[in-house]
C-alpha cells in the first residue's frame, strides 16, 4: 500500500483499461474506409449501410478511447513527476508530434465524416474517413516510438550537469526498430481485433437471418483480414523475441523461465516455479526451441535469469534485475496460443464459406470469438511492460526512482478508487452502447445519417 505499488496499479489499470479500445479503433477505421470507398466506386447500397453500421461501433469505440487515452497523459506530471522530468527532453518531441498531427488530424476528418455526407463533396466525404483511419494509426505510430525508445533507448546523450538524457539525434529516434516492431505488430493486432468483432457480430445476425446478403459479405471480408492479420501478428511476434533477445535478454529469458543459460536453449512447455517465482520445481521443455525463436536456428546460446541478474549486478549497482516471471511467462503463452487459435478460426470459416452458413448449427457459437483478440492484445501489452522491470527506462531510470515524491498513500486510494468507479461506469457504458448498435441491425445508424434532401428543404424554409 505504498506510493509506488498504488501508482503502479493506477497507471496500469488506466493503461489496460485504454488499450482495450486502441486495437479496435486502429482496425476498423480501414474496414470503414474500404466499405466507403466501395460504396462511392459501385453506389452498391449495401456497401453504403456496412460502412455506416461499422461506423457507428467504430465512433463509439473511438469517443471512451479518445477519453481515457487523455487521462494517462495527465498521471506522468501527478504520479510520475522524477520519470516526465527524466525523460521530458525527449518524449516532447514524439508527443508534441501525436498531438499536433496524429490526434488533430484523425479528429477533424472524422468530424468531416460523420456530419459532411450530403454537404461537401463525395471525394471530400470519402477522402475524410481514410484521412482519420491515417490519423489514428500516425497517433499510435509517434505513441509506440516514444515507447519503444523507453524499451530501447537511441539518439541520445546524458547532460552531465543534470544526469538525464538529451536528445541528439531526431533520427535515430524515429527509426528506432523496438518502435517500429511495436508499431507493425500493433496495426496487425488492430486488424485482427477489427476482424473478429466483424466476425462475431456478423454471425450473430446471420443466424438471426438479419440483413444475411450484408453480414455474409461483411463475414467474408473479415475472414480474410483476419487470417492476414493473425499471420502478421505471429511473424512480427517472432521478429520482435529476436529483436528483445538482443536488447532486453532479461525479458527473453524470463519469457522462457530460463534459469540459466542453454546452449542450444530449450522451449517450456510447462514450468512450475516456487512462491518465490524465481526458482524452477518442475518442468517440461523441447530442446532447442528457444534457441530458434532467438537466432533463427537450434544452436544458439540464450542467456539464463541468474546468469543476467549476476552481470547487472556488477553493471548497475546492487538490486533485483529478475521481472515477476510468472507475468511474463503466462501472459507470452496467453497472447502466443490465441494468435494462433485465431489464425486456425479464421481459415475455418473462410472453408466454412463455401457452404450455406447461415444454416450451420455451430454458427450461434461464433460471437464468443470477439473476445480472442481482447485475451491477445492484453497479455502482449502486459508481458510489452512488465518484461522490462524493475526499469521504467531500460538500462537508465527504475521504476522506483520515478514515482513522484510527494505522494501519499491517502492521495492514491482517492484517486485510485475514483478511476475504478469512473472506469467502470464508462465500461458499462461502452458495452451497452456497443451491444445495443451491434445487435439492433443496420436500420438505426442509416436512420441517423444526414439525408441530404431534408437538410436542403430545410435549408429553403
Amino acid at each position: 500500500m505504498d506510493p509506488l505499488t498504488l501508482s503502479r496499479w493506477q497507471f496500469g489499470l488506466t493503461t489496460v483499461y485504454h488499450f482495450l479500445f486502441v486495437p479496435l479503433t486502429l482496425g476498423l477505421g480501414w474496414f470503414v474506409a474500404y466499405m466507403q470507398t466501395r460504396y462511392y466506386q459501385t453506389k452498391d447500397e449495401t456497401f453504403h449501410k456496412m460502412a455506416k453500421f461499422w461506423g457507428k461501433l467504430f465512433l463509439i469505440n473511438f469517443a471512451i478511447g479518445v477519453v481515457t487515452g487523455i487521462v494517462q497523459e495527465f498521471q506522468f506530471g501527478m504520479n510520475w513527476s522524477e520519470y516526465s522530468r527524466f525523460v521530458g527532453d525527449i518524449f516532447g518531441a514524439p508527443l508534441a508530434i501525436e498531438a499536433l498531427l496524429a490526434f488533430f488530424l484523425e479528429s477533424t476528418f472524422l468530424g468531416i465524416w460523420i456530419f459532411g455526407e450530403g454537404k461537401v463533396p463525395e471525394k471530400v466525404h470519402l477522402a475524410s474517413i481514410w484521412l482519420a483511419a491515417i490519423g489514428s494509426n500516425l497517433s499510435a505510430l509517434w505513441i509506440l516510438l516514444a515507447n519503444g525508445w523507453m524499451q530501447h533507448p537511441v539518439g541520445f546523450v546524458i547532460d552531465p550537469a543534470t544526469g538525464r538524457p538529451m536528445l541528439n539525434d531526431f533520427f535515430a529516434l524515429a527509426t528506432n526498430p523496438k518502435g517500429w516492431l511495436f508499431f507493425f505488430h500493433t496495426i496487425a493486432s488492430g486488424l485482427a481485433t477489427a476482424s473478429f468483432l466483424i466476425l462475431g457480430v456478423s454471425a450473430y445476425h446471420i443466424v438471426r437471418q438479419n440483413s444475411v446478403t450484408l453480414f455474409k459479405r461483411s463475414f467474408q471480408m473479415a475472414a480474410i483480414v483476419g487470417l492476414i492479420a493473425a499471420a502478421l501478428v505471429i511473424i512480427d511476434g517472432h521478429t520482435q523475441g529476436q529483436y528483445v533477445y538482443q536488447t532486453q535478454p532479461m525479458k527473453m529469458a524470463s519469457i522462457e523461465a530460463l534459469w540459466n543459460t542453454e546452449q542450444p536453449a530449450s522451449f517450456s512447455v510447462l514450468t512450475i516455479g516456487d512462491l518465490s517465482g524465481k526458482k524452477e520445481v518442475w518442468s517440461l521443455r523441447i530442446p532447442g526451441v528457444t534457441s530458434f525463436l532467438a537466432c533463427n536456428n537450434f544452436n544458439c546460446a540464450v542467456q539464463g535469469v541468474y546468469n543476467i541478474q549476476a552481470q547487472y549486478q556488477q553493471q548497475y549497482g546492487p538490486g533485483d534485475y529478475i521481472p515477476l516471471m510468472v507475468f511474463t511467462y503466462w501472459t507470452f503463452r496467453f497472447m502466443f496460443l490465441t494468435g494462433f487459435l485465431m489464425a486456425f478460426l479464421a481459415i475455418v470459416f473462410l472453408f466454412a464459406l463455401r457452404k450455406d452458413i447461415e444454416k450451420a448449427k455451430w454458427m450461434k457459437w461464433v460471437p464468443w470469438v470477439i473476445v480472442l483478440p481482447y485475451i491477445a492484445n492484453i497479455s502482449g501489452w502486459l508481458l510489452t511492460e512488465m518484461g522490462r522491470q524493475p526499469w521504467i527506462v531500460q538500462g537508465l531510470l527504475k521504476v522506483q526512482d520515478a514515482v513522484s515524491p510527494n505522494l501519499t498513500t491517502v492521495d492514491l486510494l482517492i484517486s485510485l478508487i475514483g478511476y475504478v468507479v469512473v472506469y467502470g461506469i464508462l465500461a458499462a457504458a461502452d458495452f451497452y452502447l456497443m451491444k445495443k448498435y451491434a445487435t439492433a441491425g443496420v436500420d438505426i445508424p442509416m436512420q441517423e445519417s444526414v439525408d441530404p434532401s431534408s437538410t436542403l428543404v430545410g435549408a429553403q424554409d
